[in-house]
């Protein structure tokens, strides 16, 4: 194999594929209306690199499925408090 032959190879395989190249946010679409009582647990992404807006991904009791909520409805901000917030002994 020619020299220019393994550089090539090697340059292929340390480009990345596809959708690698352009970071991107996990939450395209936010839920606006409430469904406090039937989330379980809220992981909260604060804006970086991949993506510059705070996401709030909530994983449903029912059923697992994972659910992006708009952070700036009152109703998400208030379920972050109370999850933030440890309840009093």
């Amino acid at each position: 194999m020619s020299v220019i032959s393994i550089v090539a190879l090697l340059v292929f395989l340390a480009v990345p594929q596809g959708d690698e190249l352009i970071p991107r946010c996990q939450c395209i679409i936010n839920e606006k209306r409430p469904i406090g009582r039937h989330v379980g647990q809220v992981q909260v992404i604060q804006p970086n690199s991949h993506c510059p807006n705070m996401e709030i991904i909530a994983t449903l009791k029912t059923d697992g499925k994972m659910i992006c909520l708009d952070p700036n409805v009152p109703w998400v901000k208030r379920t972050l408090q109370t999850v933030s917030d440890p309840a009093p002994l």
